[in-house]
């Protein structure tokens, strides 16, 4: 039979790039001990792009195979190793693997011997290696063996393990007139060593319901009387496929168990996803697999722990981005009843070459292979944002050998893709997936709130019978910054959960939008970002990067997603407080709302998930405010009244000079000092919006040569949806927006330009 050992542990370790890391002889003794799974970048990862170490790295460790592996084929099973991996057994290199975020395995019965110590030595190298997926995203690209190592033993004849990373097993349910036809497809290896293959279908109780065997054949069609349908977050019940191998001598060869669930699934282009022919509204969140001070080298503990809070927020989907996310939290979406958007890194930019898209293609059919029989996967993702490096031939060709690809390979799902803003509606790229989801940040990045509504009905006008999602959208909420009077940019926790309301009240009008996933369920490592005072972090989940807070945002979704009773006061992180009155908002799925101060009601409210109550007095000094609901939750935070306003609870960024001195910039390389910004009444200036200034026959051809230098198309010239998107934002923003990116200076020269022309009228 089979035989599986976990090699996680300790392992030693090196930044030491060198070959002789591989040797069987090798001086070791200055290398580290480190537990794996592990990263380099658990603390530099999150500590912004300067400290971020990126290089080849060693792992070695003593192996020995005791006499339970005689004359069996040995195989070394790595989940996860970030980004290439050179793996070498006894010095002898046993393989290479491109891709940070699946399984791989090597075939290593001629390198090792049995009952003797046998060296690994693995090279994991995280470097800027531009045909390896993802090159470019806001997100940390942690290096390391993150996931568990393990070494597997079978017999001559067994089950494969060197389908790209798979069990070997494919397990494939057709619902039909009130039973189900579930058909196994086993990679048989050796069949002729064996007798015969057993296939069987058990319950949740472990009870056979349909079995059947045959003498080498690896396909099996069982049928499944009354079969009990996976059916979401409302009952998530799954079947176990078993397939045993069958030695001539009648004992047990190897065996595969794979759980799985039958369920029929669809989208409509005016009602959204549909589950076992019932609507079944798709909200939810996306999730980054890395956790503050660990990265990517998380155990099955925080796995659980990240689960239990999306069940606890109220979601029923998970965009799993923007990679392949482990074994252990797929199997969790599946006991959850979590609707999962799967997909590759193909993201943010395409690196030209067939070297690069193979790269893509391989780690296509690992993601689908690997991940086939979850029922909860329900599509299959190809890219995200691909569209920020411009659109071209070569792009929609590769976008659509993916989706062929993944058809071929999985013909049961459908594919879909994420857009940026900027990508045209008219775009071809919209045309190739079966469902399509856009990132939207207006009301973050630019624009407001409101547009985004406007968007999403111009998008269903346009094409009414084109299923469209909402894939991420989001704003940066910080704990130490708050306000009474929340605005964009301002980096509150005020603001962040202020955009969150306005969004759920957007999508509730649109039930045509087949999915909304928050960006992002917690913050994450994203080593390139220094943003709102805080290096190496995106801020926009609803909950921390530690997983110790949740935010008041968290508490807006939960009132609009979950039944049992609740009650949240927000603002407990505002505790001072400059006035005589204050605003209080309380979030609740309650009809009513009585809110006390100081133990001496104030007001009954009715309402509908959010209720805000206005000018409530305050005492000076601490002061206790409690809601209670009318069906009997309640939630208490204490306030203080002060004199002076707490100077910490505002971001206050320093680079953000109106003046933006400094004199290199895009247009001439003078030191001259720069003069105040002006405004002159009746002429063009950076605060008016895009839009206007490229209507301006001649102040539109300027500036549309401005943006090319950044926001460059295939042919030099600015991306036409990126234009779209910027006609309602000032050049003021953008270069907000943009921060250390623009070139000092570049703010007040533009406007310099801009004055020279007046205003149409």
């Amino acid at each position: 039979m089979r035989i599986l050992n976990n090699l996680s542990g300790s392992w030693f370790f090196t930044k030491e790039n060198h070959i002789n890391n591989s040797k069987v002889e090798c001086d070791i003794s200055s290398w580290e001990t480190v537990k794996v799974p592990h990263t380099w970048n658990n603390l530099d990862g999150q500590g912004g792009a300067s400290e971020f170490y990126r290089g080849a790295c060693w792992y070695r460790k003593e192996l020995n195979l005791d006499e339970t592996f005689a004359n069996k084929e040995v195989y070394l099973e790595f989940e996860a190793v970030n980004a290439l991996a050179d793996v070498y057994v006894n010095g002898i290199h046993v393989g290479h693997h491109e891709g940070g975020f699946s399984t791989f395995r090597f075939n290593v019965t001629k390198e090792v011997t049995v009952g003797e110590k046998n060296v690994i030595a693995v090279c994991a190298d995280n470097s800027d290696i531009k045909h390896i997926y993802p090159t470019m995203a806001d997100f940390t690209f942690y290096g390391g063996m993150y996931r568990d190592v393990k070494v597997i033993g079978v017999e001559k004849a067994h089950i494969s393990l060197e389908d790209h990373g798979s069990c070997g097993v494919y397990v494939t349910p057709e619902v039909k007139d009130g039973h189900a036809i579930v058909n196994i497809d086993a990679l048989l290896v050796n069949p002729e060593c064996a007798a015969k293959v057993v296939f069987a279908i058990k319950d949740a109780q472990k009870n056979t319901v349909a079995e059947t065997e045959n003498s080498i054949s690896g396909k099996a069609a069982l049928k499944v009387e009354n079969p009990h349908l996976w059916n979401g977050t409302i009952d998530p019940y799954m079947y176990t496929a078993v397939v045993t191998v069958i030695g001539k001598d009648g004992s047990k060869v190897d065996e595969v168990e794979t759980t799985f669930g039958i369920r029929i699934f669809s989208v409509d282009f005016e009602k959204g996803f549909v589950l076992n022919g019932e609507l079944y509204h798709l909200h939810g969140v996306s999730r980054h697999q890395d956790r503050e001070n660990m990265g990517w080298a998380i155990s099955e503990k925080e796995h659980k722990e990240d689960m239990e809070i999306i069940k606890e927020v109220g979601a029923n989907t998970i965009r799993l981005a923007h990679y392949q996310h482990a074994q252990t939290f797929y199997d969790l979406c599946d006991e959850a009843g979590m609707v999962i958007w799967a997909e590759i890194p193909f993201i943010s930019a395409m690196t030209k070459g067939r070297e690069a898209h193979e790269n893509c293609r391989s780690q296509m059919i690992e993601l689908v292979k690997q991940n086939y029989n979850h029922p909860s996967i329900c599509f299959w993702g190809i890219s995200n944002e691909i569209g920020i490096g411009g659109e071209n031939e070569e792009l929609l060709e590769n976008l659509k050998d993916l989706n062929k690809l993944v058809k071929e390979l999985d013909s049961t799902r459908m594919t879909t893709m994420a857009q940026v803003s900027f990508t045209d509606m008219e775009s071809e790229h919209n045309q190739i997936t079966d469902v399509l989801s856009y990132n939207h940040y207006f009301g973050w990045y630019g624009g407001e709130i409101s547009e985004n509504a406007d968007w999403f009905d111009e998008f269903h006008r346009l094409y009414p019978n084109r299923p469209l999602g909402v894939s991420e959208y989001g704003a940066e909420g910080i704990l130490k910054y708050h306000t009474e009077t929340p605005e964009v940019k301002d980096y509150t926790e005020e603001y962040h959960a202020y955009y969150h309301e306005k969004m759920l009240e957007i999508f509730a009008e649109r039930p045509y939008l087949w999915s909304t996933h928050v960006w992002n369920m917690f913050d994450f490592g994203s080593a390139i970002r220094d943003e709102g005072g805080i290096k190496g972090r995106n801020n926009k989940g609803l909950v921390t990067f530690d997983r110790t807070i949740k935010k008041d945002a968290f508490y807006v979704y939960k009132a609009y997603w979950t039944e049992e009773p609740m009650v949240h006061v927000c603002g407990r992180r505002f505790i001072d407080r400059p006035t005589e009155t204050t605003n209080i908002k309380v979030y609740s799925n309650a009809k009513e709302i009585t809110l006390k101060v100081n133990g001496e009601v104030v007001k009954t409210l009715a309402g509908y998930k959010v209720f805000l109550f206005e000018n409530v007095a305050l005492n000076m000094g601490e002061n206790t405010i409690t809601a209670l609901s009318d069906a009997g939750a309640e939630d208490t935070i204490k306030v203080k009244r002060v004199v002076e306003a707490n100077p910490e609870y505002t971001f206050v960024d320093e680079d953000d000079d109106d003046s933006r001195d400094g004199a290199a910039n895009w247009f001439d390389d003078s030191a001259a000092r720069p003069k105040p910004l002006e405004f002159p009444e009746g002429r063009l200036s950076v605060k008016d919006k895009m839009g206007e200034i490229f209507a301006h026959p001649e102040a539109g051809p300027m500036l549309m040569d401005v943006m090319a230098a950044g926001l460059s198309g295939e042919n030099g010239q600015p991306n036409k949806g990126m234009m779209k998107m910027l006609a309602n934002m000032s050049f003021e923003q953008i270069a907000k927006m943009a921060g250390k990116k623009m070139p000092k200076g570049t703010l007040q020269k533009v406007n310099e330009i801009l004055i020279q022309y007046e205003k149409i009228k």
